[in-house]
């Protein structure tokens, strides 16, 4: 596999996942890991942003360490041992309260989350890489370095954001579409919506689960992003 077919391999698993285990160092039984299964999302710089409550032991643990790793596993794979795999490895750094863009972009995602914040001291949290490992099965093991993994999104956040709330406003019919191009499942009473946008795809939330969906070809502005989703909406 060619460096950069190794390194979008492993970004396009990243994003197309939801959810990861996060390793911190226990401050309870010094010298051993600490798992625990967090949602995330990618912020606009490309980071993966958690939300997590100051009472919960992972959050305890990166308060005396920060030194973290956020491993995802591909999905609805029959045997684990052929699923893609990415190890996250960075320092988990509180996110600056005004950093309102990077809130909301995980609120798209996850809207149910706004409500966190009402009984528990929940808090943002961004994970800076230091390196990334990625499996994709036997004898296809890499590590790539963080400069090469992490890819800035091309769409400011209240660009990204028009263009969600085009489509879900206006072209839900083809937002259905693409649910019936990939085999997504959604409800008539639970309608997908449309949760984020990037130069290489988007993401569409389904009852409470994300899918992503790939453009073709990388796209850097909204006149390119609106051509591909027409010619999807095509197919």
């Amino acid at each position: 596999m060619n460096k950069s077919k190794k390194e979008k391999n492993s970004r396009d698993l990243f994003l197309s996942e939801y959810q990861g285990i996060l390793s911190t160092h226990s401050v309870d039984v010094p010298g051993y890991p600490f798992g625990s299964v967090v949602p995330y999302c990618v912020s606009n710089d490309g980071l993966p942003i958690i939300l997590i409550s100051t009472i919960a032991q992972h959050t305890k643990n990166i308060l005396a360490d920060p030194k973290v790793s956020l491993t995802v596993t591909e999905s609805d794979i029959d045997d684990s041992q052929t699923a893609g795999r990415v190890t996250y490895l960075g320092d988990a750094e509180l996110m600056d309260k005004d950093d309102s863009d990077g809130f909301e972009r995980y609120y798209n995602f996850f809207p149910q989350s706004r409500d966190y914040h009402l009984t528990h001291d929940f808090n943002f949290y961004v994970i800076k890489p230091v390196r990334v490992r990625f499996i994709k099965g036997f004898g296809q093991i890499y590590w790539i370095e963080k400069d090469d993994f992490i890819l800035a999104n091309s769409f400011r956040f209240d660009e990204e954001n028009q263009m969600l709330n085009h489509m879900n406003a206006d072209h839900l019919d083809a937002i259905r579409h693409y649910c019936d191009l990939c085999t997504i499942y959604y409800k008539e009473t639970q309608l997908p919506e449309m949760v984020g946008i990037d130069s290489e795809g988007f993401n569409l939330r389904s009852g409470s689960r994300i899918h992503r969906i790939n453009f073709l070809e990388p796209v850097t502005t909204a006149g390119a992003v609106r051509k591909a989703l027409v010619e999807m909406a095509k197919a």
